[in-house]
Parts: C-alpha cells; sequence; structure tokens
C-alpha cells in the first residue's frame, strides 16, 4: 500500500495542511492565511496567532476530506525552512506533538525545494530550469550534481514582496498580486529602474522609483503595468541566460508569482524563441501549500526523532541533499 503523509507549512503567513500518497495522489490540501491590517505587511507574531488559532482544526478538516484517521498516517512532513521564526515554530510545535502523541516519524522539508517538487509532480517536466518567484523567494535554479543549484537570485526583496509593498504603497486592496495583475491590464508604460547584474536581480530601488512616480501624478495602472514589464523582463532575460548555460529545454514555473498570466506570457515567449517549453505549476499549489510539504517529505524520507526538530529560518535550497533524483546525463 502506499505511503500517506500528513503535512503541514506555515513559514509565513499561510497554515497549509495536506496528505498525499508516495504514488503522488494529493488526497486532501487545505489551507487559512492571515491577512494583515490595510497598509500594513506581515506581522510575524499576529500570523503566529492565526497559525495557532486555525493550525489544528487545519489539520483535522485535511484528515476528514481524506477520510483518514491519523493512525493511518504513516509519517508527518512538516517544514522547518526557511521563513519567518515565529511563524515556523507554530508548526514545528504542533508537529512535534502530534508525532509524540501518535508515535510516528517526522521528515524536515525545505520551502523552496517543496515547491519544486510539487511542480515536478502536477506538470510532470523532468528536468527544467526553475523560476521560483514568490513573496519570500526569487531563484532561478536547475538541478545538477545532487543539489538544486542557484544560478541567480534576489539581491535584495523578492519580486513577490516588492510587489505587495509597492501595492500597499499605491493603496491597492488584499489580495495584493492579483489586484496588481488586475490595475496593470490598463496602464501604460513609464520608465522604471532596470537592475539585472550578471545573473542576479534587484527590485528594491524599482519599488522606491515606482513610488516616487506614484506620488508624482503617475496612475496606479501605469506604475503597476510599467513594473511588471519590467520586473518580468529581469526574470526572463536571467532564465534565458540560465537555459543557454546548461542546455536544459524546459522553464518550470513555481511559487505564488507564478499565477501572474503577463510573467507567464513573457517566459512563454521567451521559451518558444529558444525552443525551450514552459510549465506553470497549478495555482492551486503556487502560493504556500500543504501538500507541496507532504510530496517533498514522501521523497526525502529522512526521518528525525521528534525531539530533534527545529527550524532554519535561513535554510536555503542550495543547501539540500536531494537524493531522489539522479543526474541526466
Amino acid at each position: 500500500m502506499a505511503l500517506r503523509v500528513l503535512l503541514w507549512s506555515s513559514r509565513r503567513n499561510t497554515f497549509g495542511a495536506g496528505i498525499a500518497t508516495s504514488e503522488g495522489n494529493i488526497l486532501a490540501n487545505e489551507k487559512s492565511t492571515y491577512m494583515s491590517k490595510k497598509g500594513s505587511g506581515i506581522i510575524p507574531n499576529e500570523a503566529a496567532e492565526h497559525h495557532k488559532k486555525f493550525g489544528t482544526q487545519m489539520i483535522s478538516d485535511v484528515l476528514k476530506k481524506a477520510n483518514l484517521d491519523i493512525s493511518e498516517i504513516d509519517f508527518i512532513s512538516i517544514a522547518v525552512g526557511p521563513g519567518l521564526a515565529p511563524c515556523l515554530k507554530v508548526g514545528i510545535d504542533i508537529a512535534k506533538e502530534l508525532a509524540i502523541k501518535n508515535k510516528k516519524p517526522i521528515v524536515e522539508v525545505n520551502h523552496p525545494v517543496a515547491h519544486i517538487e510539487i511542480g515536478k509532480l502536477t506538470t510532470q517536466s523532468e528536468d527544467p530550469i526553475i523560476l521560483y518567484t514568490s513573496g519570500g523567494n526569487t531563484q532561478i535554479i536547475a538541478f545538477t550534481e545532487g543539489r538544486y543549484r542557484i544560478f541567480g537570485e534576489t539581491m535584495d526583496v523578492p519580486v513577490g514582496n516588492a510587489i505587495d509593498t509597492l501595492a500597499r504603497e499605491i493603496g491597492l486592496s488584499q489580495p495584493y498580486g492579483p489586484n496588481f495583475d488586475i490595475a496593470a491590464k490598463t496602464g501604460k508604460y513609464i520608465n522604471m529602474p532596470y537592475v539585472v547584474k550578471g545573473m542576479d536581480l534587484s527590485f528594491s530601488g524599482m519599488v522606491t522609483d515606482a513610488v516616487k512616480k506614484f506620488k508624482s501624478g503617475s496612475s496606479a495602472e501605469d506604475v503597476c503595468y510599467s513594473f511588471q514589464e519590467t520586473a518580468f523582463s529581469m526574470l526572463a532575460e536571467v532564465t534565458e541566460r540560465a537555459l543557454a548555460h546548461t542546455g536544459k529545454n524546459e522553464v518550470l514555473l513555481v511559487g505564488g508569482v507564478a499565477a501572474s498570466k503577463r510573467m507567464q506570457k513573457m517566459i512563454e515567449t521567451m521559451c518558444e524563441e529558444r525552443g525551450a517549453k514552459m510549465f506553470v505549476v497549478p495555482k492551486e499549489y503556487s502560493g504556500d501549500n500543504g501538500a507541496m510539504i507532504a510530496w517533498a517529505g514522501l521523497l526525502s524520507k529522512k526521518f528525525v526523532e521528534p525531539e530533534k526538530v527545529d527550524m532554519s529560518p535561513r535554510w536555503r535550497t542550495d543547501e539540500v541533499d536531494i537524493s531522489w533524483l539522479k543526474q541526466k546525463s
């Protein structure tokens, strides 16, 4: 019988719980998201309180949806990093308590690797360049020599964080990403800083410049459109360079910003010009979610005693040994 694993993720503002099997079937996937006050970013302690309030209920909900009892679960996966320490701690504490009470082993999961693996599972991409864009990360990644190597990344804030910050500054309401997309659809281009240094990118100066232009009279629509066109062009440039360097012929978009239709179109155009194929993780799995942690745990199966589980707020993608993959010849 296939292994079944219960898992959850609580690294930032979302507590997600899910159940997956070793055959790659997602039996349940639920989440609850903390929404900050208008004009405010994520307040870690408030987000952690949200996770404490809803976490246990989310776990009960996915067990019920999958028609399973905790006794039928083989082990528990938990995201231990990277992320906001107060939020990570809530998930880890719940995992430890449940594991000890029910005598279940635990697998510690790296959050970015989980995004990659759920993307590969749901799209059937095999050996892609991964463009991972979210509120917490912006990285261009590929598997080589036993690890997911980072070929380029943000030098300051992630692109999703930059979009959220700009959206707040110009008065958009939550959810910021979708509302930013809506505003951008009717905008016209105004010049913005284009900052690519080698294979790395910078977005903080773009945000400062965009806010200044908005306060000087540019419309929210023009600012959103121009920011998207510039930022996504930067991402397309660096992703194309990684394709050329590695000789791969697939690009996989994962993370919350992968849901942006405009970014998808720009990356798709670049891929068509290079004879590569683009894959996009389904929207259900683009943002933080529990199913991806469950699946990554099933791939890893590196068990840890519950008492020894600890958070790793700065655990990088390229620090994880990817023992379940073999190098393509």
